[in-house]
């Protein structure tokens, strides 16, 4: 359900931005693509009073081919800015996403390389498990409102088309060995070994990694970690596993009835894997008392024994190395006072 601000950025859009950039930019106007997307709880339609602390307001989006952006993105933002109103539908736009006027020019291709770390969408297998899954999420999220050309559409309907089939059972059986070898297992050894520390180390990943197997069995590319449960709240298979979450997360739940919780979104997992044709029919399992309940490394390894050579060597990317390497050269690029105030950062008295 879109936003408010999202509604009254589209309208902003619609009614100011547009008609400007088509009087003063006929030619810009008929290759961009405007909207709302990328990053920002408002590209996923979750923000609320918390979100209102930084970068948050009027928004337009507005990629360019690179060679437009790199000759014009300065001249449009010149000549368009003094007309703009000072706010819009009572948002002023002093308050904007972007400081002053809300307007976000980009190049449509290092947009891209910022999340996804390619120019197009991946050809390859390889190319396909380098993708942090967290990033294709701000391509495809958000509102695209203006499109002439059809690039980026086309782009973001090949990426929601979601995974090549080999792709995406890789990713579920290293999601598999994760959740249950360095989560289930390793909260087990912890808690018998009385490591607290890495006990609740452990258990948060097998969390994490286990609401991400949803995602991955529901064939729904998931956010990044802030946005992850709410977001898991709306799959089908959040009616079994979010009460065991909830049970699991709670204060007074004992580190025994945690690793018994775990075990049993395990057993969610592992039946839709086999209903899903993802793993064949086998036999219950019972753990042990020092390994756990290792029961999604079973799937581990029934997932690699029908993959293709290329993709079974081929370790999928989590981590969003493209937006870290932007984000590296931004922060190293801007004086330390303008990033203490991004950061909300003041000397005390």
């Amino acid at each position: 359900m879109p936003s408010g601000i999202v509604d009254t950025s589209h309208r902003f859009f619609a009614d100011i931005v547009r008609p400007l950039l088509e009087r003063h930019f006929p030619d810009v106007a008929a290759q961009m693509a405007c909207g709302i997307f990328g990053y920002g709880s408002e590209a996923l339609y979750l923000d609320d009073d918390l979100s209102r602390d930084h970068h948050w307001g009027l928004r337009v989006d507005i990629l360019l081919p690179d060679a437009m952006h790199r000759q014009k993105s300065s001249e449009i933002l010149a000549r368009i800015v003094p007309e703009l109103p000072v706010a819009f539908d009572g948002i002023a736009l002093r308050d904007a996403h972007v400081s002053g006027h809300g307007l976000a020019p980009e190049s449509l291709q290092a947009f891209l390389q910022r999340t996804i770390g390619l120019h197009d969408v991946p050809q390859t297998h390889a190319e396909w498990l380098d993708v942090p899954e967290v990033d294709i999420v701000h391509v495809t999220n958000g509102e695209l409102w203006h499109d002439p050309s059809g690039e980026f559409s086309r782009i973001r309907a090949a990426l929601l088309e979601y995974y090549p089939e080999p792709v995406w059972l890789r990713r579920i059986s290293h999601w598999c060995r994760y959740a249950s070898g360095m989560g289930i297992y390793a909260l087990n050894r912890a808690v018998l070994r009385d490591n607290l520390v890495y006990a609740y180390t452990a258990f948060s990943r097998c969390i994490k990694w286990s609401l991400e197997l949803a995602f991955l069995l529901e064939r729904t590319y998931f956010p990044y970690d802030k946005w992850l449960y709410p977001t898991f709240q709306q799959l089908p298979l959040a009616q079994r596993m979010d009460p065991l979450v909830i049970e699991a997360v709670r204060g007074d739940t004992s580190w025994q009835r945690r690793v018994e919780l775990l075990g049993g979104l395990a057993d969610i997992l592992d039946e839709k894997m086999v209903a899903l044709g993802v793993i064949p029919p086998h036999p219950k399992f019972s753990g042990s008392g020092t390994s756990s309940y290792r029961l999604l490394e079973h799937a581990y390894g029934a997932i690699l024994k029908r993959l293709p050579e290329d993709v079974r060597s081929h370790v999928p990317c989590w981590d969003q190395v493209p937006l870290e390497e932007f984000h590296t050269g931004y922060v190293a690029s801007i004086p330390i006072e303008d990033w203490d105030k991004i950061l909300h950062l003041s000397p005390r008295p």
